[in-house]
């Protein structure tokens, strides 16, 4: 989501120097910043700060995340201009682009569409700066792909309803109940 430079308000951070304002309180954290969309359509005019960790965020960390950058832009806006502040993750529709997206995504089902057109579906297992290995059905049983990130034209995870079978968490390096464990 690129933001309009046109559209932003002289009294609000650009998104450089938002990203630059926050960057450091979300490192010490544990979390760094994937995007930030300044909306000054928007009365009051919207901040929005999207955070991504190795661990995914929970609730208690999006509020803490959104109380430290509140505190922050209040600091630097100085009650110049109203604005609304939201701290969120990326959400499980945004496409996954780099290493560290598969690796966040590990023990989650995934569509995976080649370079090559074809697609296919699987759990992301372990993953390097070039290679992810996914679980992928063969025949009656589970088998291990690995892909080069290179040979990946689109990738996306998929909302699974019901529990992740076992022995593909297994395989994909996950244990315990959910993928996030």
């Amino acid at each position: 989501m690129a933001p309009d430079p046109s559209l932003r308000s002289a009294d609000l951070p650009s998104q450089t120097q938002l990203i630059e304002l926050l960057d450091g309180e979300f490192a010490r954290a544990g979390y760094e910043i994937d995007d930030v969309v300044v909306d000054t359509s928007t009365r009051p005019h919207r901040i929005t700060v999207i955070a991504d960790g190795d661990e995914g965020l929970d609730l208690d960390s999006l509020a803490a995340l959104s109380r430290t950058a509140s505190d922050l832009l209040d600091q630097r806006i100085a009650g110049e201009t109203p604005y609304v502040l939201e701290v969120t993750s990326p959400g499980i529709h945004r496409p996954l682009t780099q290493a560290k997206h598969f690796r966040r995504a590990r023990g989650r089902k995934a569509e995976l569409t080649m370079t090559d057109g074809s697609v296919f579906t699987g759990r992301l297992g372990e993953v390097d700066d070039a290679v992810v290995k996914v679980v992928v059905p063969a025949g009656r049983d589970l088998a291990i792909r690995e892909v080069a990130l290179a040979d990946i034209a689109k990738a996306v995870v998929q909302v699974e309803f019901s529990p992740p079978n076992r022995r593909e968490l297994e395989l994909s390096g996950q244990t315990g109940k959910g993928a996030g464990e």
